[in-house]
């Protein structure tokens, strides 16, 4: 996934325009870190200089900067120009797009108290900031007198479709309307932003609280030696010495679901996962779910949309709410039917196991193992041991890289980090030229949040003059000390995936930076890392990192076709949780004002029956109390759009392999055509470039093993 910065919220509060008003405050300290740019390569962030204390002084003046500047475009007594306010536009808030894109990266993957209280403080504050530029009503006549006369001013294509997207973001903004209508939405948008702060705070520290404590080792039967000295580890650190502590995950469904064979203890985790945010107490998030859905509902009203999904598909390759209901509609009915049918083989297995008892939640991911095991003689800790972390990462998501696109990659160990886990690489282009450093961010930590994404640290802009600096962040869980860190095929996978995201950054090519990377509709963005995943399989590549950590055996090729085999079993499971978390997004965000609940868990449980989605076995990835990829603001109305994507992505799959595979011929068409353009164009037009047509949905259906049921839409 694609982690949003702070900056990147349409929101604010009324004190925004008086903040304009203050041209005589002073200039930040020179010995702030973020006074100027680093003087590290590609201005990568000078982490060992940079220290809590220095944020709060540089975002206070950044926006004084920007400010200062906006107002220098909109009383320019020149007639508007595209350079002297789109390109001006364009230039501006460099002091605080650096702090930004440093902390905003920080405190998702290694925050403390004073940067969760920082980002408390800055949230509504930077909300006013972008609606004090939005709402500017000088700065709008002159982007509305250059949008209106856009046909005769010559531009390019690019520099076109930047002025297009500038009038839209102001319009959307408010920009159009009356005075009294803009002061409620600043109101809104100020409350959003610090709601939308507090409850991704409080997911985090309700994820960490709700850790399961083992009193025995009984009853972690069925983890390893290695893990089960982790969970004592852990629960000395939170306090538990002699007792066993297991960390919950941001998924509903807990990693040790699979291995655990203490039946009591799978259910003790699977609630302590499935309850987080619902039980009252300080990590209680019902009444921000609820408030959150009614403000987006309002403000969405408010700019003249009937709900906030119509307003945030608005600028998506969906376009709107119905084109995104039919894709999810179509797909549930025989989601849910597979995964009837899964659930028969596995109560088999229960049954054969002499258990007596129906399958729930908590013994889905145990016996799902156990029939892969029966039905391909194979189980998911036979991989581990060839999934070592450095060769994953070196022989396998850099090799295809190098395969496929000629960069080439040399780790190293001067560059200040964050933390002593992290590496950082520098990345070079087919001519031997650096194009940008890489920073990678393995482990899992109590102050990190949960899931993986990728980051820009420096975006790439012609503009500017910058390259890219690209972090990507995953939560492996640490070996003890002297452990290799061995992954599971879903980690590998997910390796590969972010590096997906990494590359879309790197490759970008263009001049403006609001075009630059991953800069495309949130349906868009996930399309090229998904299309990254394939080539975990790809013999070529499997071979060269797939290799015992011990022996340097190589994966028997047999081990390898039973895994592929193995995975379209469970498809009805997967496709079910991922459809039934991506529906109650649009369920909470396709409501009016007037139809929000005032009961999270009732109005949930009404929402997936209406979807036809209910299904005690297979729970939603994500329940509303701890959606943080919805109710958290970055895929608000749009956790669609990794499902929207895979369309597009089984295509270009198809496309590749059909095409001859790992090959720097199909690599460079796909980077030239639509990994270098980042969002220059509209993202379908990007698609139709690489593709030579529309996308249709068969090769979508098919890698899922599934027949759509058409609706009625």
């Amino acid at each position: 996934m694609i982690r949003p910065q702070l900056l990147i919220l349409a929101a604010s509060v009324a004190l925004a325009c008086s903040a304009i008003a203050a041209p005589a405050a002073p200039a930040l300290d020179a010995s702030n870190p973020f006074a100027k740019p680093s003087s590290l390569p590609l201005q990568y962030p000078a982490f060992d200089k940079i220290k809590d204390a220095h944020y709060l002084p540089a975002f206070a003046a950044g926006m004084r900067e920007e400010l200062r500047e906006v107002e220098a475009i909109a009383n320019d007594k020149a007639a508007p120009t595209f350079d002297n306010t789109i390109v001006a536009l364009e230039k501006s808030g460099q002091l605080l797009a650096r702090v930004n894109a440093t902390f905003s990266n920080l405190h998702g993957a290694n925050t403390n108290d004073t940067l969760d209280a920082v980002d408390r403080e800055m949230s509504p504050k930077l909300a006013a900031h972008t609606d004090a530029i939005h709402l500017n009503a000088k700065l709008f006549a002159r982007v509305k007198a250059l949008h209106d006369k856009r046909a005769s001013l010559g531009l390019d294509a690019e520099s076109t479709h930047l002025l297009e997207r500038y009038y839209k973001e102001f319009v959307r903004a408010g920009a159009n309307l009356s005075a009294a209508n803009q002061a409620k939405l600043k109101a809104y948008n100020g409350e959003i932003a610090s709601l939308q702060s507090d409850f991704q705070q409080r997911v985090l520290k309700g994820a960490n609280a709700a850790a399961l404590i083992v009193n025995t080792r009984a009853e972690l039967a069925g983890l390893s030696d290695a893990e089960i000295n982790a969970a004592a580890a852990e629960a000395t650190k939170r306090g538990q010495k002699g007792k066993f502590a297991i960390p919950i995950v941001n998924t509903s469904i807990q990693p040790g679901l699979s291995t655990l064979t203490h039946r009591a203890t799978r259910e003790r985790l699977m609630k302590a996962s499935l309850e987080r945010g619902t039980k009252g107490g300080e990590f209680d998030t019902t009444k921000q779910v609820l408030r959150l859905a009614k403000l987006r509902a309002e403000r969405a009203v408010l700019l003249g949309y009937p709900n906030f999904a119509a307003y945030s598909q608005e600028l998506e390759t969906a376009r709107n709410p119905a084109a995104v209901n039919k894709l999810l509609g179509d797909l549930a009915k025989p989601a849910v039917t597979n995964a009837k049918k899964e659930a028969v083989e596995i109560q088999a297995a229960i049954n054969k196991d002499g258990g007596k008892f129906e399958v729930a939640s908590w013994d889905w991911p145990l016996y799902a193992d156990k029939v892969r095991a029966e039905k391909f003689n194979f189980d998911d800790s036979q991989l581990r041991p060839y999934f070592e972390l450095n060769r994953v990462l070196v022989d396998g998501v850099f090799f295809a890289a190098t395969k496929e696109y000629g960069v080439t990659f040399k780790e190293r160990k001067d560059l200040p980090t964050y933390d002593p886990d992290v590496r950082t690489f520098d990345v070079y282009d087919v001519d031997g030229k650096l194009l940008t450093i890489f920073i990678f961010d393995p482990y899992a930590r109590s102050n990190k949040q949960g899931g993986a994404w990728m980051n820009e640290y420096v975006s790439q802009s012609h503009l500017l003059g910058q390259k890219p600096v690209i972090g990507n962040h995953l939560n492996i869980p640490k070996p003890p000390n002297g452990e290799p860190t061995l992954l599971t095929y879903d980690e590998v996978v997910t390796a590969f995936h972010e590096f997906g995201h990494a590359l879309h950054g790197m490759f970008s090519d263009v001049k403006y930076p609001k075009f630059s990377g991953t800069n495309v509709p949130r349906d868009f963005v996930e399309y090229p890392s998904q299309v990254n995943e394939m080539w975990v399989t790809w013999p070529e590549v499997l071979a060269n990192y797939a290799k015992h950590y011990k022996t340097g055996a190589p994966m028997p090729k047999d081990l390898l076709d039973k895994v592929v085999a193995s995975k379209k079993f469970g498809q009805g499971y997967t496709t079910t949780a991922y459809l039934a978390a991506a529906l109650l997004d649009q369920r909470w965000h396709q409501i009016t004002p007037n139809q929000v609940p005032t009961d999270v868990l009732s109005f949930e449980a009404k929402a997936l029956a209406d979807a036809g989605v209910a299904y005690a076995p297979v729970p939603p990835r994500y329940r509303s109390a701890y959606f943080s990829h919805s109710m958290g603001g970055g895929y608000s109305a749009g956790y669609y759009a990794y499902l929207w994507s895979e369309r597009l992505d089984a295509e270009t799959v198809k496309w590749f392999t059909e095409s001859g595979g790992l090959t720097r011929k199909n690599g460079d068409h796909f980077r030239k055509t639509l990994l270098s353009r980042g969002g220059t164009q509209e993202a379908m037009d990007l698609f139709r470039n690489f593709r030579g047509r529309d996308p249709v949905i068969g090769p979508l259906l098919e890698r899922r093993g599934l027949t759509a049921t058409p609706s009625n839409d």
